[in-house]
C-alpha cells in the first residue's frame, strides 16, 4: 500500500477505537436514528454525540439524512461493523 493508502486505513481504525464511537455504530446499524434517539440510547450527552457523528459522517462511516426538520444518521460504510463483528468473534 502507498503512504495516503495506509494513513487512510490509520485513520478509519483511529475512528473505530473509540468506545462511544462503536456505541453509537451500533444504535444506528439496523435503523436510521436522530441526534436526540442515537443520545438517549447511548446515555451521552448531545454535544459528545454530535462531535462523534461528524467524525464519523465525515469520514463517510456514516450518512445523514433529512427528513423536515429532523436529520437521520445511518451506516454508510458497512465494512465498519463487518470490522467490529470479525474482531469480536476472534476474541471470543
Amino acid at each position: 500500500m502507498s503512504e495516503g493508502q495506509l494513513e487512510q486505513v490509520a485513520l478509519r481504525f483511529r475512528l473505530l477505537g473509540e468506545p462511544m464511537r462503536l456505541r453509537i455504530l451500533q444504535t444506528v446499524c439496523r435503523e436510521p436514528r436522530t441526534v436526540n434517539g442515537i443520545v438517549t440510547a447511548v446515555g451521552a450527552t448531545q454535544a459528545n454525540v454530535s462531535k462523534h457523528l461528524a467524525l464519523l459522517a465525515g469520514a463517510g462511516i456514516l450518512a445523514r439524512q433529512k427528513d423536515g426538520q429532523r436529520v437521520y444518521y445511518c451506516m454508510k460504510d458497512q465494512l465498519a461493523m463487518k470490522l467490529c463483528a470479525l474482531v469480536h468473534k476472534h476474541l471470543e
